[in-house]
């Protein structure tokens, strides 16, 4: 097939890029060049910006259109025009963040209402899905992610698991919630290869792509996270009433955790993912993905910024939390 990817080679463009050339497919990358400009010679390169002129595809021809960095309806708009109509297949990448509510404990699926106008990321990434379904109808594909984990994730968040339980700092492990809570993310080499299946095959409609909103708790990812490291390690869990009284940033200084009751996020990761299984969607073990994920950060500096974790929370912070609400004793440490 003759594919163009729209976007970016850092993360999960990179992913889709190596997947489509290892299937012999002609990749076409346009990007502004400015990561990882010299990844995938066997591809052709075109350099342009989005936002300001897309004069590079015009007059070009391609079995499948495949999104990775569209944000507002206005670049949706901007590609339809310099592709025009003769596009067969338009996969665009969204997120499950358009989505309008996410309650406590109810499950949802892709036929859950979006949100209403254009003042946030999930906002915006709702008018960018009805902007290129306007432009191509039944020719779009709408794939909605949850978080994106693995190799070469620039944002530190799922990765700050595996690094927390290897790291030799301390080995009390602060755990947040309620260990059977539902946690969800989606490993990005199945995601890569999935958006490539679908290509393949014609797929379109709407997906959540995201692992089973009743396949994974957050014991079952720090139990993985532990037996991955080489030294013995100890959890204890701080419930989510007392984490939010201590001023603790859900999602942010302890990824994966957004309390319960929260009356707009707290079904967050009670996805449904049933019709993108049924499309071929498959899952690596947690196991892999937090092996694979710790090999790839061991590569990188050991400087918290320069593994995403800027902002999650600090070695301090934790012990202190520990000291007060489960050691009750500093010796312990």
């Amino acid at each position: 097939m003759n594919i163009l990817l729209i976007g970016g080679t850092a993360f999960l463009g990179r992913h889709i890029a190596a997947h489509a050339i290892s299937r012999h497919h002609a990749l076409t990358l346009f990007n502004r060049g400015l990561r990882n400009p010299t990844l995938f010679p066997e591809a052709r390169h075109l350099r342009g910006d989005r936002n300001e002129s897309l004069a590079a595809l015009a007059g070009m021809k391609f079995d499948a259109v495949i999104d990775t960095c569209g944000y507002t309806p206005a670049q949706m708009r901007k590609a339809a025009a310099a592709l025009g109509d003769d596009v067969p297949q338009y996969l665009f990448i969204s997120s499950i963040s358009a989505y309008s509510a996410r309650p406590p404990r109810v499950a949802y699926d892709e036929n859950t209402p979006l949100l209403v106008g254009d003042a946030g990321y999930g906002e915006e990434k709702a008018r960018a899905e009805e902007a290129i379904r306007a432009a191509y109808q039944d020719r779009v594909t709408i794939v909605r992610p949850g978080l994106i984990v693995g190799p070469h994730d620039p944002t530190g968040r799922f990765a700050y698991w595996p690094q927390r339980f290897a790291s030799s700092i301390h080995r009390r492990v602060l755990a947040p919630g309620r260990p059977l809570r539902p946690v969800q993310w989606i490993d990005v080499r199945d995601l890569a290869e999935w958006i490539v299946h679908c290509v393949e095959h014609g797929t379109q409609g709407q997906y959540n792509a995201i692992t089973p909103h009743d396949a994974h708790t957050m014991q079952d990812l720090l139990s993985a996270c532990a037996a991955n490291a080489s030294q013995e390690s100890f959890t204890h869990w701080i419930d989510d009433a007392t984490l939010l009284e201590e001023n603790v940033a859900p999602w942010t200084e302890l990824p994966l955790w957004i309390p319960e009751n929260d009356a707009d996020a707290g079904g967050l990761m009670l996805a449904r993912a049933d019709r993108a299984v049924a499309a071929g969607l498959r899952f690596r073990s947690v196991s892999t993905t937090v092996y694979d994920t710790l090999e790839w950060l061991n590569t990188l500096p050991v400087d918290a910024g320069a593994r995403g974790l800027a902002k999650t929370l600090k070695p301090d912070r934790e012990s202190e939390l520990l000291r007060k609400y489960v050691l009750n004793d500093a010796s312990q440490q």
